[in-house]
């Protein structure tokens, strides 16, 4: 036997399969990170009915997903929310997700949601991560755990996809691209909105200088030069933003420093009308956050520039895109929010813009409209 053909000697035969349930209560990049996980069940498993449970504010990263039966919502714990409605809520899902029945249990992150989970549905399998901490009532909860490698990154795609390989399902390299779907409504309801801010169906590209977490964010000036040199080049630019007032600030200063104009949406779009939007773009440019993971998704080409987070970890897996990171800083990736916790990342700070149009330009060059 080849050992391309070993198993674990307790790994799982995929027939045996008919429900499974994956679990991945996190924010909004994470999940989408986690849909090969439902395309390499369904590659391994065809005759499974693949569900999937995610907080309520996310599921749009998966509605639609080709290998999806059912998606669970759970609400976000809210402080305005009475006990007794929260209690109610948590009953009905926990007795939606009984009747399913699951054979399989796939928990993709540490949250013990998840392991409460296992306990309670009591399904015949089921794989998480190990821990680093708790780790003896984790293996008590679950019957198989995928150990991670020690003092080295991997990727997040390749992470969520180690729960699989654990219990003897391995991923053909195809199913591995993480998928959004987006349909018809939303497509047009996008192309409204563009329209409405002046786009007049000229090739575009799409800029996303925020995120949720600033210190993530690359210099109002970089952005600046980056929109100069998009429209030079031909292209409309799109700025888009999360209604969020600090990302309304910053793309405020990025306008008044930029003397090219621009198509804005900044807090104009739904997720799906965002990701409808990177679909038909012809280049995105954007710091690590939830679009750059979508723009990956829909084959969009572009670049995504980093700072103290792991690019190695939590870069776009996509073949079109390109990482922006600063050469001149061996303390990073360190992880922290900005030097010293200070929110302010001098890696991000000194990156020239030069070097990021120069990478983009690559990624025009080899990808972009002619």
């Amino acid at each position: 036997m080849s050992l391309a053909g070993l198993q674990p000697p307790d790994g799982i035969a995929a027939s045996q399969l008919r429900r499974v349930l994956v679990i991945k209560l996190r924010h909004h990049g994470d999940v989408l990170l986690a849909s090969p996980v439902l395309t390499a069940l369904k590659a391994a498993a065809p005759q499974a009915q693949i569900d999937a449970l995610v907080y309520a504010d996310t599921s749009g990263m998966l509605r639609g997903h080709p290998a999806l039966d059912q998606l669970h919502e759970l609400p976000r714990a809210s402080r305005t929310a009475g006990w007794l409605d929260r209690l109610r809520s948590e009953r009905a899902l926990l007795a939606t997700l009984r009747a399913r029945r699951y054979d399989l249990l796939v928990h993709l992150t540490d949250h013990p949601r998840g392991a409460l989970l296992a306990w309670l549905l009591r399904p015949r399998w089921s794989v998480s991560h190990e821990r680093d901490h708790g780790q003896w009532w984790w293996r008590r909860v679950f019957s198989h755990i995928a150990r991670q490698p020690r003092g080295t990154q991997r990727a997040t795609v390749e992470r969520h996809l180690d729960a699989l390989r654990r219990i003897g399902i391995h991923p053909a390299h195809a199913d591995k691209r993480p998928t959004l779907h987006t349909d018809a409504a939303t497509l047009e309801s996008a192309r409204g909105k563009l329209r409405a801010a002046g786009w007049t169906g000229k090739p575009y590209a799409v800029l996303h200088p925020g995120s949720r977490w600033l210190f993530k964010a690359w210099t109002v000036q970089g952005n600046a030069r980056v929109i100069e040199h998009l429209t030079a080049r031909g292209l409309a630019v799109v700025l888009t933003a999360a209604p969020d007032p600090r990302e309304t600030q910053l793309c405020d200063a990025i306008l008044a420093a930029s003397g090219a104009p621009c198509i804005d949406l900044r807090g104009q779009l739904t997720l799906p009308e965002l990701g409808a939007v990177i679909r038909q773009a012809a280049v995105f440019a954007g710091v690590d956050s939830v679009p750059m993971h979508i723009a990956a998704a829909v084959g969009t080409p572009g670049i995504g520039i980093f700072g103290p987070s792991k690019d190695l970890e939590w870069g776009p897996w996509s073949d079109r895109m390109r990482v922006v990171a600063s050469r001149d800083f061996p303390c990073r990736p360190c992880g922290i929010d900005g030097c010293g916790g200070s929110k302010r990342s001098e890696c991000l700070v000194t990156l020239p813009a030069q070097q990021v149009i120069a990478v983009l330009d690559q990624v025009l060059d080899r990808h972009g409209p002619a």
